[in-house]
């Protein structure tokens, strides 16, 4: 097995939205806003390689939404999926599976494209497997008022008219379900209906790709939580077990959206669960 930092793109959220109920005077300290409110964000992705199969978790924003839309998002950097998976030798074509967190539209709008003939959309990975669950697909597909603009329609449907969308079987496990993935997955529903975090064993280390249940460093005291969760006391609830579990076993914590920073390691302190080390890929594991 190989695993290589994919970096599809970077943009800009109001930081305020962000932290939820944290003061700015605090999550500035971390996170600091521009004079608009707005924090640095990534969409970090992650590209696992193992014998013939080749899977990406999320993909990020994609390219096919109008430039109003992103133009709510301040797109920065040069960083784009082609380019990023093209430095390590591989091209969209390659990918196997495309295994999706969940779906709001930062972490799936790159799994469909607008096809070149302009006749309509289609799976952007033409070889891949689309994974999600069907709890998770149900939520998306029928989506609450709080999330409706999270969950975009031209996102999701093509995926299953192509034939191309499987679901991830649930053993209930209460901590961590094994899967047909290479890679366990811990299930968490306060950010949104059966969110699911790959936690991946390699080199000796387990790597866990936090999604939005951890999207910065700076979100790692307890109380600092989005304001986009549906559920912020589940959240809560979810991340005091995910913590005590990263910190008492080493976890490397893969964060996806933090611009500046791709892994932190974890520790405990007479405040409670803190940031121990910060890590970029490269130090860890070439």
């Amino acid at each position: 097995m190989k695993l290589y930092p994919i970096e599809s793109g970077n943009f800009k959220l109001d930081g305020g939205a962000m932290f939820g109920v944290v003061p700015k005077s605090i999550w500035n300290r971390t996170n600091p806003a521009d004079s608009n409110n707005l924090i640095d964000m990534a969409a970090r992705c992650l590209l696992i390689e193992n014998g013939d199969r080749l899977t990406l978790i999320d993909n990020g924003m994609g390219n096919k939404q109008s430039d109003k839309f992103f133009g709510y998002y301040y797109r920065w950097g040069d960083h784009s999926l082609d380019k990023s998976l093209n430095q390590y030798g591989f091209h969209r074509d390659d990918i196997t599976d495309v295994f999706l967190t969940h779906l709001h539209f930062d972490h799936c709008g790159g799994s469909i494209q607008w096809n070149k003939d302009k006749t309509g959309y289609e799976p952007a990975f033409k070889n891949a497997v689309f994974w999600t669950n069907e709890d998770h697909w149900k939520w998306a597909t029928e989506p609450n008022e709080r999330e409706k603009a999270s969950f975009l329609k031209e996102n999701l449907l093509p995926m299953q008219e192509s034939g191309q969308l499987q679901f991830i079987a649930r053993n209930n496990n209460p901590f961590m379900d094994q899967s047909e993935m290479d890679f366990g997955i811990l299930f968490v529903d306060g950010h949104t209906e059966k969110q699911m975090i790959p936690h991946i064993q390699y080199k000796d280390r387990t790597l866990v790709f936090a999604a939005d249940l951890l999207p910065t460093a700076g979100h790692i005291p307890l109380p600092y939580i989005m304001g986009y969760d549906t559920r912020p006391l589940l959240t809560l609830a979810e991340k005091a077990l995910f913590l005590e579990n990263a910190e008492k076993n080493n976890h490397y914590l893969f964060l996806e959206h933090d611009a500046h920073n791709q892994i932190c390691t974890l520790q405990t302190t007479e405040k409670g669960i803190r940031l121990k080390e910060i890590h970029t890929f490269a130090q860890l594991f070439e």
